[in-house]
């Protein structure tokens, strides 16, 4: 059975703290009116101030018409500003408002919080190696998609 395996019980464990992560952050960023999405935008647009709605989508990777939902929310909120762009008016760049960097600042505290509890478990050692693991499993699963056809 799968659940033998050392590699689906190991991706197992690594989904539950995935998990555990997510719901983590989700508390922490209730008492600050933010849903993970939408922090996960205010974080990129802090870091990347500029970017357009496609790099933005790049960078979380989730298609265009996921943000199309989410960013007018956060603009309704004063928190995100889209500025045509100087030499093409059809691209729109995105940068954060005052509130949205003072929002986001105080976000950001929560997901230091949660990450310096996560990883308190490790040491520094261990924390280096997970993170050089967990880099290597993505680049492999970017350059190695895999298909719907191989899946079944």
């Amino acid at each position: 059975m799968p659940w033998d395996m050392p590699r689906f019980r190991n991706w197992i464990a690594v989904a539950k703290v995935h998990v555990l992560v997510e719901k983590a952050m989700a508390a922490g960023l209730a008492p600050l009116q933010l849903k993970l999405p939408h922090y996960d935008i205010l974080a990129n647009v802090y870091r990347f101030s500029g970017l357009t709605q496609q790099e933005l989508a790049d960078r979380m990777l989730v298609g265009r018409s996921n943000l199309s939902m989410l960013l007018p929310e956060l603009e309704r909120r004063g928190l995100v500003k889209r500025v045509p762009d100087s030499e093409d008016r059809r691209v729109r760049r995105l940068s954060l408002t005052a509130e949205g960097r003072m929002l986001t600042l105080r976000a950001l505290k929560v997901q230091v919080q949660v990450i310096e509890n996560m990883m308190a478990a490790l040491s520094a050692a261990e924390c280096e190696a997970l993170g050089d693991y967990m880099r290597r499993v993505g680049h492999h699963m970017l350059a190695n998609p895999l298909s719907a056809d191989s899946a079944v």
